[in-house]
């Protein structure tokens, strides 16, 4: 089999060949997907040289603003920074805004960093369908740190968790009722959490930051091999943002990251063979049957239940 064009070009660090090539695995046409396999598997040895960091936070707590804090820090000090940010899809048309180059002015010209906005689509976890691809495109470009910025928060938005080395969690001086909301769903994973705006309202920051250590106290295991931080800053004016990267660093130092990495690529795996058997079972449905039973279904004739029953009969 011959290289792939793009892997020459995406391994020097050619910033369009890297544009093309998370275009490439994020194309659903059959012939694009197997070039996309071919163009990961010859870059794959490249990669897994970065620091993963997921994040994600409550509605207006300033992701965006504090991923440019942060990832122009380092690429000011010479870091290649790759930020991958999901926006959230339309339920109703499938378009994104895809906005976040515009929140992220600085960030965008910087030469040390790229930016690559992807829709959600219909996947669940605040992820794109082919973050996972995206990451490893992006280490085998040189990019030694990646930063994924999800959705939105919410209690199925975990799946960035399973694929990052390390979550970090933005909350603001006031979250209260938000921050009971998703306590449980994203709490359990973070391993850093940032009381973010604390210029704001410097005392609400700061109880902000004490409620957050009790709270993780409680749902952290007395045996976990990592006891998440706490921390306070503004993006708005740099405050505390180094802390946070210093806090990435201890944590990278401390966890054993391959260990995390290969259960992440077992879970990789199973998904893809989750999708694998999907499309197979869809390719062999009885068109005709499953319109009769969705229609069957919806006149109330049939459960739902009973309907998928019929379909997955041997």
């Amino acid at each position: 089999m011959s290289a792939h064009p793009l892997a020459a070009p995406l391994l020097s660090g050619n910033r369009r060949a890297l544009a093309r090539a998370i275009t490439l695995s994020e194309s659903t046409r059959p012939d694009h997907e197997a070039q996309a396999q071919q163009l990961l598997s010859e870059v794959a040895p490249h990669a897994g040289h970065s620091v993963r960091v997921g994040l994600t936070g409550v509605p207006g707590v300033g992701k965006s603003t504090f991923i440019e804090a942060l990832g122009t820090q380092l690429a000011d000090a010479g870091r290649r920074v790759a930020v991958l940010a999901v926006d959230p899809s339309s339920a109703r048309t499938g378009g994104s805004i895809m906005g976040d180059k515009t929140r992220m002015p600085r960030l965008t010209v910087h030469p040390g960093a790229y930016i690559r906005p992807s829709p959600a689509g219909g996947t669940l976890g605040g992820v794109a369908r082919r973050t996972r691809e995206a990451i490893t495109l992006c280490e085998a470009a040189g990019y030694d740190v990646v930063l994924v910025e999800t959705v939105g928060v919410g209690q199925s938005e975990t799946q960035v968790a399973a694929m990052t080395d390390l979550f970090v969690l933005l909350t603001l001086p006031n979250a209260g009722d938000e921050l009971q909301g998703i306590k449980r769903g994203i709490m359990e994973l973070a391993d850093v959490c940032v009381v973010n705006k604390a210029d704001s309202d410097p005392r609400a920051a700061v109880r902000a930051q004490t409620e957050l250590r009790a709270a993780l106290n409680l749902l952290t295991p007395h045996d976990a091999p990592w006891r998440p931080q706490v921390l306070r800053a503004s993006a708005l004016t740099g405050e505390g943002v180094p802390e946070v990267w210093a806090a990435v660093l201890e944590y990278v130092q401390e966890v054993d990251l391959s260990a995390r990495r290969r259960t992440q690529t077992v879970q990789w795996f199973d998904e893809l063979l989750r999708e694998a058997a999907w499309r197979m079972f869809q390719e062999g449905l009885d068109t005709q049957q499953l319109h009769r039973l969705r229609a069957e279904v919806e006149a109330g004739q049939l459960t739902a239940i009973q309907g998928v029953a019929v379909l997955t009969a041997p």
